[in-house]
Parts: C-alpha cells; sequence; structure tokens
C-alpha cells in the first residue's frame, strides 16, 4: 500500500516481487496461496497489476522555411541547436563499464550525499571502503552499467562470500526492510496458532501513512495471520499488535537491538519495529543481508516471506461468519505487479519505501544450486520500479559471475557461532563507530535449496523444489 503523508509525516511505501518459500501452515490450506513450489506444491501468483505508464523523451520539430539562408542565419541555428540537446536528440547510450567492472554513473541519476570516507570493516576491510568492490577475474561479466543504488550488496548465501559491493556498510535509512529484523526477533516467541483480540492500546504509535493491511480494533487475529499481514502488505498495523504481544514497543526495540548485535549487524540502531522513519534510525546493506540470512534459516519466516497471496480477516459481525479479503504480496519481483517479470528463483525477502529511505529491497533467490542474497537501497534514478529492476539485474550478474570473482569480503556468522581465529567478534557499533572485524567463517547453510525456480508464463505460476536443511541452530532459531 502506497501511503499519503502530510509534511511532518513519513510515508512507508511498500513495493515487491519474489518467490520460493514452503507453505505457511497446515491449519488454513484454502486461505493462503503462496509464491512458489515446496515439496512438491504448486504456488499461483496473484494477478499483475497493470503496467504503470512511463513518459517518454520529448523531442522538438523545427520546421524552416524553404528560402535560401544566409551565412548568418545558419551560424546563429547551429548553436541554438546545441544548447537543448534533451530536445534535439535522445539520450546518447551509456559507456561501458571501466577496467574494473566498476559502471559509470547512470545519466539520470540524481545527485546523492557522498559515503563515508570511513565505515566499518566488519566481514572485510574492502567493505568499509566507499565506491564499488570487486575483484572480476578473466571471463567474468562486468556489472550492470546503469546502477544508481547509493549502496547494494551480491553475496552468497551459502558461503556468505560477498561477490560485489558498493558502499556496503553506509548507515542508511532501512524503510520497512527494518521488519526483516522484527520478525527474525520475534516470530520464534509467538506461537502461530496464539490468538489476540487488538485493543485501541494495541495500535498506539502507528505513523500517520502508514502502510496497513487493515487490523480492527476489538477483533480477533491469530498470530498466523498477523504475520501474513506484516510480509505480504508490510502492516504497521500488524507490527504494532505483534509488538504489544511481545510486551510492548520499548521491549521489542531492545529485543531487535540485541538480536542485530548477535547477528553482527553493527551499522544498524533500531528507533520503531516497523521502519517508519525516525531519527536515528538507520541500517546498511551489510546489516539487512545479514538479517536477510539469518531469518531465511527459520521455517516460518521463510513461509511467510515467500507467501504471494492470502486471505486475510475481515470484519466480525454478531451471528456471521468472519468476512475475509484477499491480500497479495508488495514484493513485484515475486507478483510480477507494476510491470515487472517474476524474477526466475525468487523466495523473497523485503521491500520497502518511506521519504526518507526512498525505496529498499533485500531478496533472495537460487538458479541451479547458486543461491544469492541481493540488498539495495535507495536508488538515485527510475521510478517505482527501479529498485527491482537493479536487484535483478545484480541477480543476473552474480548468477553469471559464479566462480569468476574473488570475493571482497564475507557475511559474518553470529557472535555465537564465530570461532574464527582472525580477531575477537566485533564490537557495537552503538559504542564503537569504528567496528571491528568481524573476522572469517561462514554461518552454514542458510538457504538449503535444490533445484531451480522455473517461470511459467502462460501459468502464470512458479514451480520450484526446495528442500532446506535446518544447519546449526543460533539464536531464537527453534520455533514455537
Amino acid at each position: 500500500m502506497n501511503q499519503l503523508h502530510t509534511p511532518k509525516a513519513s510515508r512507508n511505501q511498500e513495493a515487491v516481487r519474489l518467490s520460493f518459500m514452503a507453505p505457511v501452515s497446515d491449519r488454513s490450506p484454502e486461505r493462503t496461496r503462496r509464491g512458489g513450489l515446496s515439496r512438491q506444491w504448486l504456488y499461483r501468483i496473484g494477478r499483475s497489476a497493470p503496467p504503470s505508464s512511463r513518459s517518454g523523451g520529448t523531442f522538438t520539430c523545427v520546421s524552416v522555411k524553404k528560402t535560401a539562408l544566409t551565412v548568418l542565419s545558419a551560424a546563429l541555428l547551429v548553436p541554438a541547436m546545441l544548447v537543448a540537446p534533451a530536445h534535439a536528440s535522445p539520450t546518447p547510450p551509456v559507456p561501458p563499464a571501466d577496467g574494473k567492472g566498476q559502471p559509470p554513473k547512470a545519466p539520470n541519476a540524481k545527485a546523492a550525499p557522498a559515503p563515508p570516507a570511513s565505515m566499518s570493516t566488519v566481514g572485510g576491510g574492502l567493505l568499509g571502503q566507499p565506491g564499488t568492490q570487486v575483484n572480476l577475474l578473466p571471463g567474468a561479466p562486468a556489472l550492470p552499467s546503469n546502477l544508481t543504488g547509493r549502496s547494494w550488496i551480491v553475496a552468497d548465501a551459502e558461503s556468505g562470500e560477498v561477490l560485489a559491493s558498493h558502499n556496503a556498510h553506509w548507515r542508511l535509512p532501512p524503510a520497512s526492510t527494518m521488519k526483516m529484523l522484527f520478525a527474525d526477533t520475534v516470530l520464534p516467541s509467538l506461537p502461530k496458532e496464539q490468538v489476540h483480540k487488538v485493543t485501541e492500546q494495541d495500535m498506539d504509535g502507528v505513523g500517520p501513512g502508514s502502510s496497513l493491511v487493515g487490523v480492527k480494533e476489538d477483533h480477533e487475529y491469530s498470530v498466523h495471520d498477523l504475520w501474513l499481514g506484516v510480509f505480504l502488505r508490510s502492516g504497521n498495523d500488524a507490527v504494532h499488535v505483534l509488538s504489544a504481544m511481545n510486551g510492548g514497543i520499548e521491549k521489542t526495540v531492545k529485543d531487535m537491538q540485541a538480536h542485530a548485535e548477535e547477528l553482527q549487524a553493527l551499522d544498524t540502531h533500531v528507533v520503531s519495529p516497523d521502519g517508519y522513519d525516525a531519527p536515528e534510525q538507520v541500517s546498511s546493506a551489510y546489516d539487512l543481508t545479514l538479517i536477510a540470512r539469518s531469518g531465511l534459516r527459520k521455517q516460518d519466516f521463510r513461509e511467510y516471506c515467500g507467501t504471494a497471496e492470502a486471505k486475510f480477516p475481515g470484519l466480525q459481525l454478531p451471528g456471521k461468519p468472519r468476512d475475509y479479503f484477499e491480500i497479495q504480496n508488495t514484493n513485484r519481483l515475486m507478483t510480477g505487479a507494476g510491470g515487472i517479470s517474476p524474477y526466475k528463483g525468487i523466495a523473497g525477502v523485503k521491500n520497502g519505501n518511506t521519504t526518507m529511505a526512498g525505496a529498499t529491497f533485500t531478496g533472495a533467490a537460487q538458479q541451479g544450486a547458486r543461491k544469492l542474497l541481493v540488498t539495495v537501497m535507495n536508488p538515485g534514478a527510475g521510478g517505482a520500479n527501479s529498485v527491482y529492476e537493479e536487484t535483478a539485474a545484480l541477480f543476473d550478474w552474480g548468477f553469471a559471475a559464479a566462480g569468476k570473482v574473488k570475493p571482497v569480503g564475507e557475511l559474518v556468522p553470529p557472535k555465537s557461532e564465530d570461532t574464527s581465529s582472525h580477531g575477537s567478534p566485533a564490537q557495537s557499533h552503538e559504542n564503537n563507530p569504528s567496528a571491528a572485524d568481524g573476522g572469517s567463517g561462514g554461518v552454514g547453510t542458510a538457504l538449503g535449496v535444490a533445484g531451480g525456480a522455473l517461470a511459467v508464463l502462460a501459468g502464470g505460476a512458479f514451480v520450484v523444489n526446495r528442500r532446506w536443511p535446518r544447519g546449526r541452530r543460533s539464536r531464537g532459531e527453534d520455533l514455537v
């Protein structure tokens, strides 16, 4: 849902596209449809929204009378044509990437502030340097030439190797990608069958212009339903109800901050659990990728973020059956909404869009045996689809570059699993802005996926055959 906002309010818009998860629950098989097939389940993708219109360039046509032109008039005409190239000729082609594989700045990119000269080095020293970091080996494809995100990262989901990055540790507003941390923190503590009657106090603090799923006071909802509202519609109302069930907003924020530090996501500072714009609420492409990797180790997290559409409880009138209405995932790489083609093998994870953050997105996808995680924060060019287009381009590059690049860093394991001999676990970024190097060592299999996703365009569906091994247990991994 796109939110309007007042001058003093934030906008919390959500738009997404992904899919390759398992069934959310065996209790409501007729009410929920998902974006992929797990254990030979077929997931049907919801109807795509009509493609968004795009305005093309404007070209000025100048007619000249068939009278003889004097030398003076010709001399005046030439400079007049040269000062208006945007109207006189199409935009020139984008030059190729340089020898290091770093793409040039897109011609229509918005001016953006420069990244800090020094950033965290968790995951490797190169990740703390501003600009694009990539080590191309012979035969490796060049990075996409149209990337405008202020920060992005491409990483192997299983090994944790960072294949390429751009300002990976730049601390930026995360928008609703912060809900990944909320879910990874809170989801294990609330049984999905638990039912809660919403009170007026539960809804306190939902910001003006927030994305909402439609939770109503004095109505009952299961935890299962509320998580569908969080992942599919990015509902801040559902986040606040779940936070109330977790002991309140203040406690939930503290829990999230503690979990971020356990994951060594030390660029992240939590102010609100829903990602609503707030002063000093920040994360980074590196941290969001760490958080997504942790979340995808949890079965329910995978299943919720991979659901394409579902039925959500509506009004409950006395003496009548409960109404339900359909909700669709705002992830456009999953659903194909907005004119975006569903991405082959997409599995989640979360998108966001606010006034301060711009568009943000973290996605997971598999093709063949390769599983990748990509995060893009705040593209500077394009419209509503730019964050998805740049994510898809980085996925394409990552799958094509497999085995042809030297990693520029790694996704570090949680502190409790970090047995690396290359230094002690990183310290909290809150207390040490420079942050220590997180060392090396993998986190184990984050995505155990067997078989790629096949886009069945004629049937409007994905077929995905997946296997998700549990791997080593980490904090909060056991599901209730």
